[in-house]
């Protein structure tokens, strides 16, 4: 049975009534005007409920068809049908111009009316699912979604909420990993183009000859193959904004083109004779020097300069440390709701060596070791060290106070024997007392030789 919520206007009480009648029948909730005045008032409080206004056309205070502006203008998503005793095709025409779903002459049409209401309150729903998966995905893409409080990351941030509502091109410099394509997303979120299509293209992933028939796109005959006309990646992100992450794989006949398309914003497809435009925003991404590969020839200045209009150095997560167990807790309790299992948190121990490690893989991988330590730790224990791979303690950094790593070490050593006697080598105890789990403690008695 359909439900929700319908505003019903009509003058008219004992028809307004019947039809309410009518409508609740079906399912519906069904609030009523009498008049233009109450009925914009009502719309006014229940903007978020109402999917169909139900109005005549010609009320005490309005003309139905002047009110449609001011029905969007109040609840965008709703969908507005027109009732009339007199139908005008000129009056039936304006309506449907000014957005009404439907426009319905009086007289036996309960049932029709049932028909188009329903269809016009699918329709309503339909746009009401839309706008929220919309909203989620700016949210979610969005510079305030990015999970850390480092400066460096804030100072990447506010570089970023400065320039997304221009349309200058975007160079964004950071190794692998750094969350350089979240940046681009959350950029074009920021935009006034987020509406229209985020097009990424990751540059290193295509062969070197197919890219530029997948950027730019071909006209059949081309080559061998090409047996209809392509529209390429530049094409599809028309109106939006295009990614080009590690773009200094380009080679430099694609460079030539690309510069084209900053100037022009047109470029020419792979066996056409003339150029194609297109309106797009440029934000181009790159883990390596590319000012350095200018100088060296392995990249077209000119296109560079084009490129460098506005650049953002994404920081690698060794630069910013204390962002370390915000990540992770969120990766953790992301792969835990994944598994279905419950992980409260981390040993001291394991989140010490988190902030320690040097991150070379940088957030992505974080992300890689936390999954492999979620899969691995056992419900409703905190991850202790031993969960993390291998090699993550050997390329570990050293704790350094106020000696060197061997001085560190002797007081850790000294610190566990003088627990072990105290608590009289009760090591369940003894793990506890530490903060770290028993596997860690074994490991540590093994490591300083002290005896258990």
């Amino acid at each position: 049975m359909p439900t929700g919520t319908l505003l019903l206007i009509d003058d008219e009480a004992r028809l307004r009534q019947l039809l309410a009648r009518v409508l609740e029948l079906e399912g519906y909730t069904v609030v009523q005007a009498p008049d233009a005045y109450r009925g914009l008032e009502l719309l006014q409080q229940h903007a978020e409920e109402v999917l169909v206004v139900i109005s005549d056309v010609k009320l005490p205070d309005a003309h139905g068809v002047d009110l449609l502006p001011k029905f969007k203008a109040k609840a965008p998503d709703a969908e507005v049908v027109l009732l009339t005793a007199f139908g005008t095709i000129p009056d039936g025409v304006r309506a449907m111009k000014q957005g009404a779903f439907d426009y319905l002459t009086k007289g036996d049409f309960e049932q029709q009316l049932v028909v188009v209401v329903e269809r016009a309150a699918e329709k309503a729903r339909l746009r009401r699912r839309v706008t929220e998966l919309e909203k989620k995905v700016g949210q979610r893409h969005s510079f305030s979604s990015m999970i850390g409080e480092s400066a460096a990351l804030r100072k990447a941030q506010n570089l970023g909420e400065q320039v997304a509502p221009t349309d200058s091109t975007v160079l964004l410099e950071g190794p692998t990993g750094s969350g350089k394509e979240l940046f681009a997303q959350a950029i074009h979120q920021a935009s006034e183009r987020r509406l229209k299509s985020f097009v990424a293209v990751n540059c290193s992933a295509f062969p070197k000859d197919l890219l530029e028939s997948e950027l730019f796109g071909y006209k059949k005959g081309a080559f061998t193959g090409a047996l209809t006309d392509k529209k390429g990646l530049l094409e599809e992100a028309n109106g939006g904004t295009l990614f080009l992450d590690e773009i200094g794989e380009l080679e430099l006949n694609v460079q030539a083109k690309f510069l084209r398309v900053l100037e022009l914003q047109q470029f020419t497809k792979l066996g056409d004779t003339k150029p194609s435009s297109v309106n797009v925003r440029l934000v181009a991404a790159t883990n390596r020097n590319l000012k350095q590969e200018a100088a060296e020839g392995r990249f077209r200045p000119d296109l560079y300069y084009r490129l460098s209009v506005f650049t953002i150095d994404v920081p690698p997560l060794k630069a910013r440390p204390s962002d370390v167990p915000l990540l992770a807790n969120f990766f953790l309790q992301y792969f835990a709701a994944k598994l279905g299992k419950r992980l409260p948190g981390f040993e001291p121990e394991c989140l010490r060596l988190l902030q320690q490690y040097e991150w070379p893989g940088n957030v992505r991988e974080l992300k890689n070791v936390l999954e492999r330590a979620a899969i691995l730790a056992l419900p409703n224990e905190p991850l202790n060290a031993d969960l993390l791979p291998d090699e993550f303690h050997a390329r570990a950094r050293p704790v350094r106070l106020d000696g060197d790593d061997e001085s560190l070490r002797a007081v850790e050593a000294r610190h566990i024997s003088r627990i072990m006697l105290d608590l009289q080598g009760n090591k369940p105890e003894v793990a506890k007392k530490l903060g770290i789990g028993l596997t860690t403690l074994y490991r540590k008695l093994q490591e300083y030789g002290i005896e258990s």
